[in-house]
């Protein structure tokens, strides 16, 4: 374990239902990130990194436990939604041990700032999970105004009291992290490190910049903003998130904390409507590369060189893993991590290992695992066998051609499967996603 205080700060940003290629340094088509641009060039990108889930409070279960989310009732809805206030059984249970609450255990200030979404109190939320400060709503989608969810209540906290504050919610966001590594620096500077999880609402729906908060009136009783939003709006979102993690950024260097800050980026799960997927298939929801391929971002001088790109497969839960060993924290004995450590892929370490990786869905029976260059998809009662490397698109279905490998690659699933808990009967799935235009047969 290395010393207290060479021991990094942590930064770990998620945006929400952000594109695979909506950023510059993944190919994007408008300059909306020049900050995270910058950040890539000078750290460590990935361009086979994944998401635990295509659909977001399942990732973030993952994200928060370094586990297969699965292995959680909660996790088993796709996604918990407004409806779950007051209830006992989804969320996070208090007595898991959590990356925060880990990191808490070892010495860390823990702060979650933006969206939580594993919960409502009295019975979940992130001051009982191991963070010390909280500032953010606890559902999955707010009005970037007047903070109310898809139900029309209002859904911003500071800890677990409801808080009233005028504003565009990135901004808010944006403006308490700056404020909150502020007021960490003193004890950073002495040996006392520290843990942000900064996860914004943006580019998530209602599209919304920083210049339409008359639209908050239009959109207050259809969050979902069916009838509204375009490219352009949903990119000045993005550029908005990306100019207050240029804030954080600034404020690390003010205080000196920049170069042993491990600072990490990425999206809860592929893009939805407006987003920017391409080269890939599907989105949100979708068990196709759009909906689970994500950019993982990874800055932290004093141990990854600049300009690095890696083809290292990786999914949420391994970040989270790779956070504790970074900050030389062991897993709680009675729940060990099904994430595993990148630490040696960020000191430059190659060739990428072998990371098999699974996924499953109630939606549309989907099912997927990726080993090697190959990944086997069922969607509907309908397999599905692509070559990734030679074709990220999904279009070439291998299935009728390769039936050894498919089998091979189905067992490995089943077997996978069998270790974790059945889905269970009454999990929910949110309507109005899912895949799209898959080849036949």
């Amino acid at each position: 374990m290395p010393a207290s205080s060479q021991r990094p700060n942590i930064i770990f940003i998620v945006a929400d239902d952000l594109g695979y290629a909506d950023l510059g340094c993944y190919g994007g088509r408008a300059p909306v990130s020049p900050v995270l641009d910058s950040l890539a060039a000078q750290g460590l990108r990935f361009t086979q990194g994944y998401s635990n889930s295509p659909v977001c409070s399942p990732t973030r279960f993952a994200m928060i436990t370094a586990r297969y989310q699965y292995r959680l009732r909660g996790a088993a809805e796709e996604p918990i939604n407004s409806k779950s206030r007051g209830s006992t059984t989804l969320g996070l249970p208090t007595e898991h041990p959590t990356l925060p609450s880990l990191l808490k255990a070892s010495g860390y200030n823990t702060a979650l700032i933006g969206k939580w979404h594993l919960g409502y109190p009295p019975v979940f939320g992130p001051l009982r999970s191991g963070y010390d400060e909280f500032f953010g709503p606890m559902s999955g989608g707010v009005d970037y105004f007047t903070h109310c969810d898809s139900r029309g209540t209002h859904d911003l906290w500071f800890g677990e009291d409801e808080h009233r504050q005028d504003g565009y919610l990135t901004d808010l966001l944006s403006d308490r992290a700056v404020d909150w590594v502020g007021r960490m620096a003193p004890d950073a500077a002495q040996g006392k490190p520290f843990f942000l999880s900064l996860h914004y609402t943006a580019p998530h729906w209602p599209w919304e910049t920083r210049d339409d908060e008359a639209l908050a009136q239009e959109v207050k009783d259809n969050l979902f903003h069916l009838h509204g939003g375009n490219i352009h709006s949903y990119r000045r979102m993005i550029h908005h998130m990306d100019e207050g993690i240029g804030r954080v950024m600034a404020a690390l260097r003010q205080h000196g904390l920049a170069d042993n800050t491990l600072v990490v980026f990425t999206s809860d799960n592929g893009g939805e409507r407006f987003s920017d997927n391409w080269p890939l298939v599907g989105g949100k929801m979708d068990l196709t590369e759009g909906g689970i391929r994500v950019p993982w971002i990874a800055h932290w001088p004093a141990a990854i060189a600049p300009g690095q790109v890696s083809e290292q497969h990786c999914l949420t839960m391994d970040w989270s893993a790779t956070m504790l060993d970074a900050a030389g924290v062991s897993a709680h004995p009675d729940y060990p991590l099904d994430g595993v450590s990148l630490m040696p892929v960020l000191r430059g370490a190659t060739p990428a290992f072998e990371r098999p990786m699974f996924w499953r869905m109630n939606h549309r029976g989907q099912r997927a695992a990726r080993l090697g260059d190959w990944k086997y998809l069922r969607v509907d009662g309908h397999d599905y066998l692509f070559n990734l490397v030679a074709d990220e698109r999904e279009r070439a279905n291998h299935a009728s051609r390769e039936p050894e490998r498919l089998a091979e690659l189905r067992a490995a699933w089943e077997a996978w499967n069998a270790s974790m808990p059945p889905i269970p009967d009454d999990a929910t799935v949110s309507l109005g996603y899912g895949v799209k235009d898959m080849p036949q047969r």
